[in-house]
């Protein structure tokens, strides 16, 4: 067996052959350059490792390769520059997009009242965590909510099921 050549005889004699690997991936841009930089980093991490008898320029070609695609995948995730972003509008997060009436109601309820609703409801947390949040006790926001719930409901009715519709509370 022989021993390994020193590694930087190993970027001279096999430099060419990894630029050229990445510039067909990648082609004739500094990324390439960037990608035979990080070849040759990982490889001389892995350097030692590497078994005496392994061949070293397909080693580097694969490393090569790999770090192509990573930079392509990278180029992927990143935002293209346009000169002017496009007017569009959005209704996500934005509840009075779905029903104004029910809205509106909700919006002229007590402050107190659509927190508690909003946290327990929308946000999903227990009334013990809304009190620290807005004052008192868990028993007094669960008033508060049952309070605006009941305000809705009067406000705002659900088509009825001998309407043709439904009746679905369990959504407020």
């Amino acid at each position: 067996m022989t021993a390994k050549p020193p590694f930087e005889s190993v970027v001279g004699r096999h430099g060419a052959t990894v630029l050229r690997v990445c510039r067909a991936v990648l082609g004739p841009h500094t990324d390439a350059d960037d990608a035979w930089q990080e070849t040759f980093v990982s490889a001389m991490r892995a350097y030692p490792q590497l078994p005496d008898d392994a061949n070293v320029e397909a080693w580097l070609v694969t490393i090569a390769h790999r770090k192509a695609i990573d930079v392509t995948r990278s180029r992927a995730r990143l935002p293209v520059t346009v000169e002017e972003l496009p007017e569009t509008e959005s209704s996500y997060g934005n509840p009075a997009s779905r029903d104004l009436d029910l809205w509106k109601h909700v919006a002229a309820l007590p402050t107190k009242q659509r927190s508690v609703i909003a946290y327990h409801y929308l946000a999903g947390l227990p009334y013990s965590e809304i009190a620290l949040i807005v004052g008192g006790t868990a028993a007094a926001s669960r008033r508060a909510a049952a309070d605006g719930i009941a305000s809705l409901r009067r406000q705002h009715p659900l088509p009825d099921q001998t309407e043709g519709g439904t009746r679905d509370r369990d959504s407020l």
